[in-house]
């Protein structure tokens, strides 16, 4: 019985990613495009998420900072998860919802991306981010699931969205670091062919 549930989780996982496979090309290529263009203007990206979207956000991070798979040059991204100071004094102060639309605003500049990894789209601390970034005229790339959410709603015609395919928060979440991987590797390629 249990090795028949781990089966269907493999099942379920695969087939997914198969429907995701299909859904999502466009969509990353984009994506991968305009992170590249951001990265080669010297500009830099935020990156936010919540709960296991807050560590996929950080090995974003890593893997721009530090390397993907090959070494080359570190790239400036922020993971603005990752200071558990900074954001219970701003929850403690403010409010929790201000968290990360805090940090925007006082990092952010004309010509960076906002990142956001949801996989509902309706956190109120992922809204107000993406309201702050949306005010400082910033793209937002938006990694979501099941219907998008309120965060959805508010993407303008610059912006993109990854939509898991799925309803179901481990499938969502593995959708997301396949993408966090793509993402990691295309702008790898376009910036550094050479390595």
């Amino acid at each position: 019985m249990i090795k028949e549930k781990i089966k269907s989780h493999f099942a379920e996982s695969i087939q997914t990613k198969i429907v995701a496979a299909e859904a999502l090309p466009e969509q990353i290529e984009n994506a991968a495009i305009s992170l590249a263009n951001c990265l080669v203007n010297g500009q830099k990206l935020l990156i936010c998420g919540n709960g296991g979207a807050a560590g996929l956000a950080q090995i974003f991070a890593s893997h721009l900072l530090n390397k993907y798979e090959t070494e080359r040059p570190a790239l400036p991204a922020i993971a603005i998860t990752s200071d558990s100071s900074l954001a219970s004094a701003i929850a403690s102060d403010s409010h929790f919802d201000q968290i990360y639309a805090r940090q925007i605003s006082a990092l952010a500049q004309p010509g960076d991306i906002l990142i956001t990894i949801n996989h509902g789209g309706n956190s109120r601390n992922m809204v107000k981010a993406v309201e702050m970034a949306l005010s400082k005229n910033l793209q937002i790339i938006a990694m979501t699931g099941v219907d998008g959410g309120e965060i959805a709603g508010l993407l303008g015609p610059d912006d993109i969205e990854i939509r898991a395919p799925s309803n179901k928060g481990a499938r969502v979440e593995e959708i997301h670091l396949l993408v966090v991987n793509c993402l990691s590797d295309l702008i790898d390629q376009q910036l550094f062919p050479q390595y």
